[in-house]
């Protein structure tokens, strides 16, 4: 492994070496001994596939260059403690795995679930000190909460189970993590991508074997991640109607998800489901087998070197996501940044494609352009949202991960 994997071609290795002495002094501080091992989880873009993995659809997502470092060492009295720089530290003890609803929202909540989701699938568990510092972008919809998950699973893996917990299970007990201990009702996109690495296509027909192809990013063209303000605090109900609202239509046909249910069948029904649902529901069942198609088609033209086909995919999936799923704006509120970021866009755009990136409602829009067009699109953007809510990325190739810092700084 070398640092461009982590974190690309133009990776810094003063910048890294930085990070690690920072995390082992203050490793060091906190216990009077050095750390025994360092890891890294990354964040997350999802280029195609919006809101379709909770209804075990499609998407092509990919690790990203902004990570989570940790800077850790076992311990044998059965108690994990993290110590995360700019927040409050937190430790919880492994026999104690009840959910507390009290935690939810919060990191020791994730990192309970994680280790209740070992324990139960027979994996062994124990105690660690963890000192973690973070590079993803706050607010920019990338996942840290995934990465903190990932994060969790990889140390556990390494430390107590020998490296046995493959990269699908670890990112299934993160997503249960999440779901049970954290309260949020997400699907298997975020976990999936940080866990595998690189960019890939995930079919989550069957959600505990997913089919995963892996795929080659287009060469010459970058990731743009804006974020346009809004708290994702207040969202959690409007994420949540987008999945019960594909559940009622899928209920109609008496099956639970919309992936069992035929699209011609679904199109056919629309005069009788109008009389069962709303028309947002129908419209993002719409969106939801439409986008199966895209990401479908975005895979072939990445596997085929077709960019433009490949954007082209992209781009629509972002207007779909505008006028069917309906998750570019709060409901009933005169303010979307979101959808002014997305204009704005499409206006300076000539070879890329943009779409709202991840849940939505408020946040962030991903742009994938062209190299020649970065500078001036990130300037312009920069101009209306602030320059500290732009950001570049490239994807990265290992997902969470133990590293060896002397070994990448060579």
């Amino acid at each position: 492994m070398k640092l461009k994997d982590l974190y690309g071609a133009s990776a810094g290795k003063a910048a890294f070496s930085r990070r690690i002495e920072q995390l082992s002094a203050q490793y060091e501080k906190l216990t009077g001994k050095k750390p025994e091992c360092f890891y890294s989880s990354s964040g997350r873009a999802e280029i195609c596939g919006n809101h379709t993995d909770h209804n075990h659809g499609k998407v092509l997502v990919a690790a990203i260059s902004c990570d989570v470092l940790a800077a850790v060492g076992k311990t044998d009295d059965g108690t994990i403690t993290v110590h995360s720089l700019g927040f409050p530290p937190f430790s919880l003890n492994i026999a104690d795995l009840a959910v507390n609803k009290e935690e939810y929202g919060k990191s020791v909540a994730l990192a309970r679930g994680v280790v209740k989701g070992f324990k139960d699938r027979g994996y062994a568990v124990g105690g660690f000190t963890a000192v973690t510092e973070s590079t993803i972008f706050r607010g920019a919809g990338v996942s840290s909460s995934a990465a903190f998950e990932l994060l969790m699973s990889e140390i556990l893996n390494d430390l107590y189970c020998g490296g046995r917990v493959g990269k699908v299970e670890k990112a299934i007990v993160s997503q249960y993590a999440e779901n049970e201990y954290f309260g949020k009702p997400c699907g298997l996109l975020d976990q999936s991508g940080i866990s595998l690495g690189g960019i890939n296509e995930i079919d989550f027909k069957d959600p505990e074997s997913p089919e995963i192809r892996s795929l080659a990013a287009p060469e010459g063209y970058t990731l743009v991640i804006t974020n346009t303000g809004g708290s994702h605090a207040a969202l959690t109900e409007h994420y949540a109607a987008i999945k019960t609202e594909m559940h009622d239509v899928a209920n109609c046909f008496k099956k639970q998800y919309l992936r069992e249910v035929a699209p011609d069948e679904f199109y056919a029904a629309i005069p009788a489901l109008r009389k069962k649902v709303s028309e947002r529901a129908i419209l993002r069942a719409c969106h939801f087998y439409e986008e199966n198609e895209r990401v479908e088609r975005a895979a072939a033209a990445l596997k085929s070197g077709n960019t433009a086909e490949f954007l082209s995919a992209v781009e629509e999936s972002g207007k779909s996501s505008l006028n069917c799923l309906q998750n570019c704006f709060v409901p009933g509120s005169c303010e979307q940044p979101v959808t002014l970021a997305i204009h704005i866009s499409d206006r300076i755009i000539k070879d890329g494609a943009v779409r709202v990136h991840g849940g939505g409602f408020a946040g962030t829009i991903l742009a994938y352009l062209a190299d020649a067009e970065v500078e001036n699109y990130v300037g312009q953007m920069s101009g209306i949202f602030g320059k500290e809510n732009v950001f570049t990325a490239n994807v990265r190739k290992p997902g969470a991960v133990r590293i060896d810092p002397d070994e990448l700084l060579k």
